[in-house]
C-alpha cells in the first residue's frame, strides 16, 4: 500500500489515524541518510507591523476536512507562514546539508558559510575509553525498531539518537520529531495519556510533497528534546510531518503570546550522495592529474 492510499483515509482523529501520525513522528532515523533543505524561523515580534503576505503553500485535500474546519487555527497559521526570518538575522533563511550520523553544513541562501562539521573523521578512542553505557550505543540505522504493517516505526529501540545541531536543540527536534509521539505507544489509549493530544488531522500537499498536518497540544508528559526550544507551544500548535522522511517541515504556535512563532522547512533533496569534502573546513582532495602540472627547471651551474 503506497503513501497516497494510506493518506487518503486520514480524515478524522480516530485512534487508528492518531497512531499513524505518531508512528510517522518516530520513523525519521530509518527513513533517510542524507538531507538537503532550507529552513526559516518565524518570529511574529519582528514582523508585528507587517501588512501580511501570500497565503500558506499547504492546501488540504478532500480527506482533510477536519483540520480545515478549525478556522481560527487556519487564520493563525496563515499569519505565521508570512513571518519568515532567518536565525542569523539576514531574513533570507538558511540552507543545510546533513548526513547521518554526525555531518552538517549550514550556509545562508546566498552561499555564505556559517558552519561545517570538522570532526567527522576524528578518532573516537577517548570517547569509548570513558566506558559509559551511552558511549556503546549503536546508531539508529544499525538497530531494528518494531514496525507497523505499513513500515512506520511503532516502537523505537535504545540507540545513539541525536541529529547534528546548529543553533539550538530545535534543529535536531525538527529533523527527528519523536518528541511529538514518544518512543513507544502508551499502555492504554485514553485521553491525555499521550505526550501530545491530537485535536485535528489531515493530509496536505506541502511544497509539492505529501505530509500529515495536525493541530496538537502538549500534555503533562510532553518532554521536548530541548526544553528551552520545544517544537510546540503550551497551547495549540499546528505541525506538518513529511510523509517520505518523517521530518517536521512546519510548526507554528496558535495560542498565547508566542502565536505565529515556529519554523518552516523546505526539502530540496533526499538521500543524495555527499562527500566528506562538503563537511570539512579544508578540502582533502588529491591532485587532479588531468590538469597540467608545471615542473620548473633550474639552470645547470657547471
Amino acid at each position: 500500500m503506497d503513501a497516497g492510499e494510506i493518506l487518503n483515509h486520514v480524515d478524522d482523529v480516530s485512534a487508528k489515524s492518531a497512531e499513524l501520525f505518531r508512528c510517522l513522528c518516530r520513523s525519521s532515523p530509518w527513513k533517510w541518510e542524507t538531507l538537503r533543505f532550507e529552513v526559516f524561523a518565524h518570529d511574529p515580534a519582528v514582523h508585528a507591523d507587517d501588512d501580511g503576505g501570500p497565503s500558506d503553500t499547504a492546501t488540504a485535500n478532500d480527506g482533510g476536512a477536519a483540520a480545515a474546519s478549525d478556522t481560527s487555527a487556519a487564520s493563525s497559521v496563515s499569519t505565521a507562514s508570512t513571518a519568515s526570518t532567518a536565525d542569523d538575522g539576514t531574513g533570507t533563511g538558511l540552507r543545510a546539508w546533513t548526513r547521518r550520523p554526525a555531518a552538517l553544513r549550514v550556509e545562508t541562501t546566498d552561499g555564505r558559510l556559517l558552519f561545517s562539521t570538522t570532526g567527522i573523521n576524528d578518532s573516537k578512542g577517548g570517547f569509548y575509553v570513558s566506558a559509559t553505557r551511552k558511549s556503546w550505543l549503536l546508531p539508529p540505522n544499525l538497530v531494528t525498531p518494531v514496525y507497523n504493517d505499513i513500515n512506520l516505526v511503532r516502537r523505537r529501540p535504545e540507540a545513539a539518537y541525536g541529529e547534528p545541531v546548529f543553533g539550538n536543540g530545535r534543529w535536531s527536534a525538527m529533523l527527528d520529531p519523536v518528541e511529538l509521539a514518544g518512543n513507544a505507544p502508551v499502555s492504554f489509549e485514553v485521553p491525555y495519556a499521550n505526550v501530545v493530544e491530537i485535536l485535528s488531522l489531515a493530509e496536505v500537499d506541502y511544497n509539492g510533497r505529501k505530509a500529515l498536518e495536525a493541530v496538537v497540544s502538549p500534555n503533562r508528559t510532553y518532554r521536548p528534546f530541548d526544553p528551552a526550544h520545544p517544537l510546540i507551544g503550551p497551547g495549540r500548535s499546528l505541525v506538518r510531518i513529511d510523509w517520505q522522511t518523517g521530518v517536521c517541515v512546519s510548526a507554528a504556535a496558535l495560542d498565547g503570546p508566542d502565536a505565529g512563532s515556529g519554523h518552516t522547512l523546505r526539502i530540496l533533496g533526499v538521500d543524495e550522495y555527499m562527500l566528506d569534502d562538503l563537511f570539512v573546513e579544508v578540502s582533502m582532495n588529491l591532485t587532479d592529474v588531468r590538469e597540467h602540472i608545471p615542473w620548473p627547471l633550474q639552470p645547470h651551474t657547471a
